[in-house]
């Protein structure tokens, strides 16, 4: 129910805003933008999406989500056929049964969310995403109320929203391109923030769920998880920016290869027939690449709405008019932009912070913060509709405000440290 009392308010707030600016502004273009789009010439230099050209947008998302869903899938489907899964749930099994305590010991869920994680952690987006939703599917089967959220299923959406990654490489990216000094200078703030993130996600849904963190089991893997971090970002601090992008690659790209490598030797170890299972997979990677297209949809097109009712322009301008009234600093709030459009879009949020780098200078606060939002969270909305779309999920109860919550704690921390390292 949530989910539906936020979508339709995000269709409701748009379109009163964009009644009051055509008709006590005089802003006449702003609903052909809202349906048909704001073009990308001279005269608009910001190319909008509408509601249109936003629903073929999501149709061509899913239908390229088809391949990486098939092959990734197939792969899945080996694994566990091969028992891989159920090995890497025994791994992890001491952990998570302390976090997930409906889960049974051993079910394959706990592999598929690690694989899911693991490939958060690494920048790994095309993979991280069918891992994520194999683990949906599977938490859905031993949900007692197929059209209700479990537990377990908030739970796990809370820790991979919360995005913990290791190296931005997008934004380490676009910051080089930019002609940034430093473009790796928003790394640590970033892993630092994702780590914050991640932390407030496991406490909010923990409390909720009246799960207790003070056992020696969940400090010991926290504790370990942190010592590995520490360990990479000393590693990598020592790197300049070219190494830092080649030591990335290899890593992230090299544990594709070495995931299929070891699903394949371990199939034939065990005499399964690959290619078969391969296909089983893969079918069902169509499936669910079709079946999520009407929750995509649904609200990539609210969000539509919302960016070109010019929405977030009014909600931005309202902040930074109290935070001058309170005479405070108020360079953070130009970075803000990327921050509120972050957890509806992705793409929005990162073509968002190009225009602040190009507006402020790739070197200014702004730009810099508008970096560390982008690489230091998931785009939540998305995730809702894609993951418990994909499983007909229909009342998410408290998800999505414990998304939020988490977002808002990682937003804070972001400011803070961005404060803290560039002044």
């Amino acid at each position: 129910m949530a989910l539906s009392r936020i979508w339709s308010a995000f269709i409701i707030v748009a379109i009163v805003v964009a009644s009051i600016k055509c008709f006590f502004f005089g802003q006449s273009d702003i609903f052909s933008w809202m349906v048909i789009g704001k073009a990308d010439d001279a005269a608009n230099p910001l190319k909008l999406d509408g509601i249109i050209q936003t629903c073929w947008v999501s149709v061509e998302l899913c239908l390229k989500l088809i391949g990486i869903l098939a092959l990734f899938m197939g792969l899945m489907s080996i694994a566990e056929k091969a028992g891989g899964i159920r090995l890497l749930s025994r791994i992890v099994g001491p952990f998570f049964s302390k976090l997930f305590p409906d889960i049974p010991k051993g079910h394959p869920s706990m592999g598929h969310m690690i694989m899911n994680f693991s490939a958060n952690l690494l920048g790994l987006d095309n993979a991280a995403t069918p891992f994520g939703l194999k683990a949906m599917e599977s938490l859905q089967e031993l949900n007692p109320n197929k059209d209700t959220a479990s537990n377990a299923q908030i739970m796990f959406l809370c820790l991979h929203a919360a995005g913990l990654s290791l190296i931005p490489v997008s934004v380490i990216a676009i910051r080089a391109s930019q002609n940034a000094s430093n473009p790796t200078d928003i790394f640590i703030p970033c892993l630092i923030v994702t780590f914050v993130g991640t932390m407030a996600a496991m406490l909010i849904v923990s409390f909720k769920q009246k799960i207790n963190l003070l056992q020696p089991v969940v400090i010991g893997w926290i504790f370990g998880l942190s010592v590995i971090i520490a360990t990479l970002v000393l590693y990598i601090r020592s790197l300049d920016a070219t190494g830092i992008q080649s030591f990335s690659g290899i890593l992230s790209n090299g544990l594709i290869l070495f995931i299929f490598l070891v699903i394949v030797l371990g199939a034939l170890y065990k005499k399964i027939d690959v290619f078969d299972a391969f296909i089983d997979g893969a079918k069902n990677g169509f499936n669910t690449a079709i079946n999520i297209i009407p929750y995509l949809v649904g609200m990539l097109v609210a969000i539509s709405l919302l960016r070109t009712s010019g929405t977030f322009d009014v909600v931005i301008n309202g902040i930074k008019s109290v935070f001058v009234y309170l005479g405070t600093d108020t360079r953070f709030v130009e970075g803000l932009p990327t921050a509120l459009i972050r957890p509806l879009s992705g793409g929005a949020a990162r073509g968002m912070m190009v225009s602040t780098m190009e507006t402020y200078g790739a070197d200014s606060f702004a730009s810099r913060l508008s970096g560390v939002f982008q690489g230091a969270s998931d785009t939540t909305f998305y995730v809702v509709a894609v993951y418990f779309g994909s499983v007909q999920i229909k009342n998410t109860r408290y998800a999505i405000g414990s998304m939020l919550l988490a977002d808002l704690v990682g937003v804070c921390t972001a400011i803070g440290i961005c404060y803290l390292f560039f002044g």
